[in-house]
C-alpha cells in the first residue's frame, strides 16, 4: 500500500514548482513560436487568464505526487532511478496516451512533439529532483 504521508512534500513542492517553470521556458524562448503555429495561433489570439495556469499547476503536483508515491512504493531512493522512471512513465504513460488523443483530436505531430515533449522533459526532472532528496 501507498504511504502518502511518508512523501518528502518539499521535494514534491520543488519538482511541481521546477515542472512549472520548465513550462515557462518550454512555451516561451524555446518552443512558443513553433507551439503557436502548432496550434494555428498568433500570441494575440491567446486571451490572458490565470485559469490554465493555475490548472497546469495542479496537474503537475498531482503527476509529481503520483510519482513520488511510486518511486517510494518501488524503493527508488536515488537521482539515477528518479531519472529512470520519470523517463519511462513519461513516455510510456504521458506521452503516449498524448499521441491517441492527439490522433483523435487531429492535432498533428508537432503540437504533440512539443505537448508530449514537455510533459516527458517534466517527468524525468521530477524523478531527478525527488530521487535526489529521497
Amino acid at each position: 500500500m501507498l504511504d502518502f504521508g511518508g512523501l518528502n512534500w518539499w521535494a514534491i513542492l520543488l519538482a511541481t514548482v521546477a515542472s512549472f517553470a520548465l513550462g515557462w521556458l518550454w512555451y516561451g524562448p524555446l518552443f512558443g513560436k513553433a507551439w503557436l503555429e502548432a496550434l494555428g495561433k498568433k500570441a494575440e489570439d491567446l486571451e490572458p487568464s490565470p485559469t490554465p495556469f493555475i490548472i497546469s499547476f495542479v496537474t503537475a503536483l498531482v503527476t509529481c505526487v503520483v510519482l513520488a508515491a511510486i518511486m517510494q512504493g518501488l524503493g527508488i531512493a536515488n537521482v539515477a532511478g528518479g531519472l529512470a522512471l520519470g523517463l519511462i512513465t513519461g513516455v510510456g504513460f504521458i506521452a503516449a496516451s498524448m499521441a491517441s488523443d492527439s490522433a483523435f483530436c487531429g492535432w498533428g505531430a508537432k503540437l504533440w512533439a512539443i505537448q508530449a515533449g514537455y510533459r516527458v522533459v517534466y517527468s524525468v526532472i521530477m524523478g531527478g529532483i525527488i530521487g535526489a532528496w529521497a
